[in-house]
């Protein structure tokens, strides 16, 4: 039940930091889709043995934690399932790859963990910019955005209706687990005889739910191709603002800046 809660609360803080007042509210969606998608690209671009490039990258999340006011320690503490399994996905590096390269002390230091630890990078730094960008800009706009690169509606309005609808599903988890624990308070947990019951049980409250929360919407106006927010064209300073985060970007990617620095220091 606290899980349910804690998920559900996460949404609402979401939507709110998403409303929130700071300058990274000022620029554009499109320029905040468009910035992000080129950061996970460039990312997913560096070899896999470019370890000090990978860490570089994580300047631009700094700035971005910076701009939008967005704690990187509890967007981590949020993701630490998804961080997690990515820790799983690399553990097969450092045993499919066990040259030797160097030494930390008397610790060997092989290509699979170089590997390894590079691939992790890339995945938590690729899925906190996502989330970076869900924290600093509410779905309307990105969908707003994602209409700007001609999307189809159909598309951008599944997007919409998935993510406002995960409040009305947590919701039924919660009266179902709630109705199950009444009707058996001194279990723990749910007997695996009760699961394919339970499962159908929240499938049809979770259909009939969402087809009455969408007539509602119908009822109030709603339609795929007028639900966006109306957005002004993008302005003088997001477009500055898209300048320089791409020369950062560049400049991330290609030039070695954590050596240069070693080299001047050394």
């Amino acid at each position: 039940m606290n899980k349910i809660d804690n998920a559900i609360k996460t949404i609402h803080h979401m939507d709110y930091q998403a409303n929130y007042n700071t300058y990274f509210k000022k620029i554009h969606p499109f320029v905040k889709l468009l910035t992000t998608i080129i950061y996970i690209i460039l990312l997913t671009s560096i070899n896999k043995y470019h370890l000090v490039t990978t860490l570089a990258m994580s300047i631009y999340l700094i700035l971005i934690s910076i701009i939008g006011d967005v704690s990187i320690k509890n967007a981590i503490k949020n993701l630490k399932a998804v961080l997690l399994l990515l820790g799983i996905l690399g553990i097969a590096n450092p045993i499919l790859e066990t040259n030797v390269i160097t030494y930390i002390g008397i610790i060997p230091v092989t290509i699979g963990m170089i590997s390894m630890f590079t691939l992790l990078l890339k995945g938590i730094f690729a899925i906190l910019a996502s989330y970076f960008l869900i924290l600093t800009t509410s779905i309307e706009e990105i969908c707003f955005a994602l209409k700007m690169t001609h999307m189809p509606n159909i598309l951008i309005t599944v997007v919409m209706l998935i993510y406002r609808y995960m409040i009305v599903f947590l919701k039924e988890v919660q009266r179902i687990w709630v109705a199950y624990q009444m009707r058996a308070p001194k279990q723990k947990g749910v007997q695996y005889k009760a699961w394919g019951s339970l499962i159908g049980s929240l499938m049809l409250r979770s259909i009939d739910r969402a087809q009455t929360v969408y007539e509602s919407m119908e009822l109030r106006g709603f339609h795929p191709d007028t639900f966006f927010i109306p957005k002004e064209k993008v302005d003088k300073k997001s477009w500055t603002y898209c300048f320089f985060i791409l020369i950062l970007l560049i400049i991330l990617r290609f030039i070695p800046i954590f050596e240069i620095i070693g080299n001047i220091c050394i």
